[in-house]
């Protein structure tokens, strides 16, 4: 395979920029700092599997506050020449058109995707291999048209405020989880899908655990760790030697 001057790959997920927890001033420097660090003149592309706001919704002409610098440093990248994808994840999932307006390029998940020969499937990973019934009913209506057009009606200061209240609250309220590996459903959804359509990796966020496993057909599963915690979590490939770094 002919060998290109772009050749990384960076995937990453759960900043959950917004939540109140940790040092959120500290957690959006850090998340700054890793997107100027990105090399631009030698980097293919960037995959944001989802909750990188811990808040997200979009009026016609109002979007939050929070990031800014986050955006700022995204659209250099892609003036860059790097291409800059987005996957919705459970807590930024209201995204309409602000995104793409940009020149970003939003996905569902799950994503199938070639990427130096081998084929990825990308996601924020909830949901996928089933979920419990609570869990269903509260996505059903968060897509639900009516209830966006609803939560519309609300003033941006109220409707942020309830938003990011209602996400910090739920956040505190959960322990750390830690991924149960063939117990998981995302875990067998991966086995499923990669002997029916031959995938080579699979890369999902959601979990807020560092998870590097080899699936019985040898394929590799990644589930990013969350930001909360320091350091700069994500994946790294090497689309010339095939090699990742994580």
């Amino acid at each position: 395979m002919e060998k290109t001057g772009r050749k990384w790959v960076y995937f990453v997920a759960d900043v959950h920029l917004g939540l109140k927890t940790s040092d959120p001033v500290e957690r959006e420097a850090r998340f700054v700092r890793f997107l100027k660090d990105i090399p631009r003149d030698t980097t293919k592309s960037l995959y944001l599997l989802g909750d990188i706001w811990d808040f997200w919704y979009e009026y016609r002409d109002v979007v939050p506050r929070e990031g800014a610098r986050v955006v700022s440093e995204l659209i250099q990248l892609m003036d860059a020449g790097v291409e800059v994808y987005f996957i919705e994840g459970n807590h930024d999932m209201w995204t309409f058109s602000f995104f793409e307006n940009l020149g970003m390029k939003k996905l569902p998940q799950p994503f199938v995707v070639e990427l130096g020969g081998k084929k990825f499937c990308l996601g924020h990973g909830d949901g996928l291999g089933g979920a419990g019934l609570g869990y269903r009913i509260m996505l059903s209506v968060f897509h639900s048209k009516v209830a966006r057009a609803l939560f519309s009606t609300l003033h941006p200061w109220l409707a942020y405020r309830f938003g990011l209240g209602w996400s910090n609250s739920n956040r505190r309220t959960h322990e750390s989880y830690t991924f149960r590996n063939e117990e998981e459903p995302l875990y067998r959804f991966a086995v499923g899908k990669a002997s029916k359509e031959h995938i080579d990796c699979f890369v999902f966020g959601h979990f807020h655990d560092r998870v590097c496993l080899t699936l019985p057909g040898g394929e590799k599963f990644f589930v990013l760790k969350d930001w909360m915690e320091g350091g700069t979590p994500c994946l790294c490939y090497d689309i010339d030697s095939g090699e990742f770094r994580f």
